[in-house]
């Protein structure tokens, strides 16, 4: 059967929206990992829906701000996951709209504060220095497979 489910080879498909204006990063705060409770605003695939939509969707829901895919950052993975995940990072080009929180309606982790926040500022966030340093440098070598998602500083 072509449409048969095996768990055994399931994904989950993860994107990540990053929005830079002004020199500040679009940043939601919610429970990320025992160092951080900022993150970039972004979430899962749903069926039938394109990476850059997915994207798209998720900064608008996350945080009232409509944007569409200006290029590919990155494209990591989190294997040790169940099931594993495979994670796009996108740079987005601003369109419109204004910081506002989410209704959070449909979410497990609450989203409590959306914030532009200046990118000399992203280790205060809980950012790794890492990954201070590639959003300063303009984000080099992307379009590029990283392995774990570590290796770019998350």
């Amino acid at each position: 059967m072509p449409n048969e489910f095996h768990p055994e080879y399931a994904i989950n498909i993860r994107v990540t929206g990053v929005l830079i204006r002004d020199n500040r990063l679009l940043l939601v705060r919610q429970r990320v990992d025992k160092g951080r409770s900022w993150s970039l605003p972004g979430g899962h695939l749903e069926t039938g829906e394109a990476i850059g939509e997915a994207a798209a969707r998720e900064i608008l829901e996350e945080t009232g701000i409509e944007a569409n895919v200006d290029r590919l950052l990155y494209v990591s993975d989190f294997p040790e996951r169940t099931p594993p995940i495979v994670h796009f990072m996108l740079q987005m080009n601003y369109l419109g709209g204004e910081e506002r929180l989410p209704t959070n309606e449909h979410d497990d982790n609450t989203i409590t504060a959306v914030r532009f926040v200046p990118i000399e500022e992203l280790t205060d966030y809980g950012f790794t220095y890492k990954f201070s340093e590639l959003v300063r440098s303009g984000f080099p070598d992307t379009g590029q497979y990283v392995g774990h998602k570590r290796n770019i500083g998350l």
